[in-house]
């Protein structure tokens, strides 16, 4: 593409932005959009659009030549951020061996050979062999062993623990403080196991996705042990074990048999059908099960089969047992009667054991008591003090890699162009922020689905800021809707700029109230989706509760702060993308909506 010699009194900026304007027309035309379309909805003049059209020769370009151009900005976007998460790395990783691909096939075009299309054509025909083991997720004895060594060396004492009780028991039950290394070590001891005895892994969780994580653990520890990538899903090893990562959806994967693990059991709904289907995959013997979890409520499926009560269903009473699930009697790990080796592992429990962390001074100062007990000492939610109830939210909570077949997440633009909304809130505490993406109904009466989430801690306005620019840019954005009662207002000016539309919220008892109630109706009818994997998003509306306000005389919401759901930050996130559609739109032709006295009245 060519472009005029920019004379000296020309404004820098105004060269960037029409550049950035030419290629966001190019993108356009390409997705299919008219000339017209594109003219009227970057406002610029068609004649203007025309000409980079005709000069450019957009219409010659081939697919190829497209897709390059339009990987080429995402990974520019990817770069220029200031602070990169590890899926950043990896997309960056992904679209750098696409343009690689496509390199090759311009290539190609322009006459080259079939080679040029497929090195392994040029090796072959060369007469050289590849090597067995490249294509076998292989390890050398010295890779293992390093990761044996690797792997023991890094525990602490509380991992230790949980190391020897697989040694010497089956099932092993473990409820757990948050963040205290659990996901991290089971995936570390389940690859040690494979890659010594040979032994297939399964990895359970609420959602394919959240099994992933076990999967992005293995990956990124054996590369920096042994500097080998494993590939494939699921992972099959030169020594015959395979790795499964699967989610709640695999009722059909009863042919797997290995060692099982399920993740954050205490938040996969309907828990007592899954189990039957996932512990049948470790029914012989040899094979052992570990269900790890921090807790949600009492109320829960998972609570049963935590408290042996599941057991002695169906029991005569001489058969029945008596199973003590404090925390004095399952501090070490014992051993009970209905064949469980149970252990209540706290914060507190995994500092004694020698995990440096946390500060405990800290987290108490920081944290109120009922947070506390519930996030770092194992102790279950009484959901009949939340506005929103557990049995609501877990109807939200599906596999979305597997649900919603219309959504692409390894796509650049996961959603294509279809609308969606965006919700902010910003915190009041240490500068940390949630954003939400929302996919709005297709149809009337349709669902609501929560397609990504960005959390910020010790960001600036501009960084935040940026971060939902990248969000307009990444999906096709008709609505964001921002808190600006305190904080908030400077991101939101900030927005303004790039995105006018934006929607300034901003709160009073009767617009709290309200957004309260739009996203009850939307919940109470089961037309919100989230990934199972989110339980920290669940957990942030069980937090709101009902109060009044210092008069008395109105019903307010409120919710304690803490540092996995902050002020219950996702979920205002969540309700400020909500608003967008407005508390009258909300039932199908028909149906009555719900009065703010019904819902009040109904959850005292």
């Amino acid at each position: 593409m060519t472009e005029k010699t920019r004379s000296p009194d020309q404004n820098p900026d105004q060269n960037v932005v029409a550049h950035n304007a030419r290629i966001q027309a190019r993108t356009l035309y390409w997705q299919g959009y008219t000339i017209m379309e594109i003219s009227k909805a970057l406002n610029l003049a068609y004649p203007t659009v025309d000409s980079w059209k005709r000069r450019d020769k957009w219409d010659e370009a081939t697919v190829a030549v497209q897709v390059e151009a339009n990987i080429h900005l995402r990974v520019n976007q990817l770069i220029m951020k200031a602070e990169k998460s590890e899926g950043d790395y990896r997309e960056i990783d992904n679209l750098t061996k696409v343009l690689e691909r496509t390199a090759r096939i311009v290539r190609y075009a322009e006459g080259g050979k079939e080679s040029d299309l497929n090195p392994k054509i040029k090796n072959r025909n060369s007469g050289k062999k590849k090597k067995p083991d490249e294509t076998k997720n292989a390890l050398s004895e010295e890779q293992v062993e390093a990761l044996v060594t690797d792997f023991d060396k890094n525990l602490f004492g509380h991992q230790r623990k949980w190391r020897r009780a697989r040694k010497k028991y089956r099932l092993r039950n473990i409820l757990k403080s948050r963040q205290i290394g659990a996901t991290w070590y089971f995936a570390r001891e389940a690859f040690v196991d494979a890659i010594t005895t040979g032994d297939n892994q399964i990895f359970l969780s609420a959602s394919k996705a959240q099994a992933h994580v076990f999967k992005e653990y293995i990956i990124q520890w054996v590369k920096e042990v042994c500097d080998v990538t494993l590939r494939g899903d699921p992972i099959k090893l030169w020594n015959g074990a395979t790795l499964y990562f699967l989610g709640t959806n695999s009722r059909t994967a009863q042919s797997y048999h290995g060692h099982l693990y399920m993740d954050e059991y205490f938040w996969i709904p309907r828990f007592a059908e899954f189990r039957k289907v996932a512990s049948g995959m470790a029914v012989h013997k040899k094979w052992t099960q570990t269900y790890f979890s921090t807790p949600s409520t009492i109320g829960h499926q998972a609570y049963p089969f935590w408290s042996g009560e599941a057991w002695n269903k169906g029991k005569d009473q001489a058969d029945k047992v008596q199973i003590d699930i404090s925390h004095t009697a399952l501090k070490s790990g014992v051993l009970c009667d209905d064949g469980q080796w149970r252990q209540i592992v706290t914060v507190e429990d995994a500092a004694q054991a020698g995990c440096d962390l946390f500060d405990l001074v800290s987290l108490k100062l920081e944290y109120n008591e009922h947070d506390y007990q519930n996030l770092f000492m194992c102790q279950f939610v009484d959901d009949h003090v939340s506005f929103f109830k557990m049995s609501q939210l877990e109807k939200c909570m599906v596999d979305t890699w597997t649900a919603w077949r219309d959504v692409d997440f390894t796509s650049l633009r996961p959603y294509g162009d279809l609308p969606v909304w965006i919700g902010y809130d910003p915190s009041r505490f240490k500068d940390d922020a949630s954003v939400v993406v929302i996919a709005p109904p297709a149809v009337p009466g349709g669902k609501y689905r929560i397609l990504e989430r960005v959390k910020w801690k010790d960001t600036d306005f501009e960084t935040q800021a940026n971060g939902i620019k990248r969000l307009t840019e990444k999906y096709n954005v008709v609505h964001i809707g921002i808190d600006t009662s305190t904080i908030g207002l400077g991101v939101f000016e900030l927005v303004q700029k790039f995105f006018p539309r934006a929607v300034s919220i901003s709160y009073s008892v009767e617009v709290k109230n309200r957004l309260v109630l739009k996203a009850y109706q939307v919940i109470s009818r089961r037309r919100l989706e989230f990934d199972s994997g989110w339980s920290d998003l669940a957990m942030a509306f069980m937090t709101i509760r009902k109060t009044a306000t210092a008069s008395g005389r109105q019903t307010t919401f409120q919710a304690s702060r803490t540092s996995e759901t902050g002020h219950a930050d996702e979920a205002w996130a969540v309700m400020h993308a909500l608003q967008a559609e407005g508390i009258t739109a909300i039932d199908e032709p028909g149906d009555n909506p719900v009065s703010f006295m019904e819902i009040f009245d109904g959850n005292d």
